[in-house]
């Protein structure tokens, strides 16, 4: 049986049972990622956050999904949509480059950070940070090309989870697909 086919709490049991070491550093964002590659629709496959009520409640969680794209010199438009009580409801924001680092942001949207900490292309961990009228809150988002994932990308994801003290806020979204394709392009 692929790891594909565990029931998600079971993959999350795996990969803190493995002992997964995480690293002194987290990993740094690109500066040189090839964002017409990283375009496109991804599924958000887990998620992590220090936010109170950012994740869906157990009984309506269902995979996210994000769309992002080139939108000109030095933006990225990007679409999340995530499983709420009232349904699914998704979220589109242009965010700007910053001049000196690999991060992109919108801080009247409350968009303070969007980096991408790790890719291969077909896997990602994306580092999300908001904040609005003096609350602030950071989000791991554990993107894929497909609707499953592997051990190696949950072990990264749940490594840097570590490194950040997001374990006890750390949760595998069920294969539920159907608030994800609802932003399908």
């Amino acid at each position: 049986m692929g790891l594909g086919r565990l029931p998600p709490v079971l993959v999350l049991a795996l990969v803190l049972a493995v002992g997964a070491q995480p690293q002194d550093q987290l990993p740094r964002e690109s500066h040189n990622l090839n964002w017409n590659k990283f375009s496109g629709f991804w599924y958000i496959l887990a998620i992590a956050s220090d936010a109170r009520g950012f994740l869906p409640g157990r009984d309506t969680r269902k995979l996210g999904a994000a769309v992002v794209r080139v939108h000109g010199v030095g933006q990225l438009r990007v679409v999340l949509a995530f499983p709420r009580s009232q349904g699914c409801q998704s979220h589109t924001v242009v965010l700007r480059k910053d001049g000196k680092k690999a991060v992109f942001r919108n801080p009247l949207k409350g968009v303070e950070g969007f980096r991408v900490l790790t890719t291969d292309y077909s896997n990602a961990v994306v580092d999300l940070r908001l904040g609005r009228a003096g609350r602030h809150s950071q989000a791991l988002l554990l993107f894929s090309r497909q609707n499953g994932t592997t051990f190696p990308s949950m072990r990264r994801f749940m490594d840097i989870c570590e490194v950040r003290e997001l374990t006890a806020g750390a949760t595998v979204l069920p294969k539920d697909a159907s608030c994800a394709h609802t932003i399908l392009p």
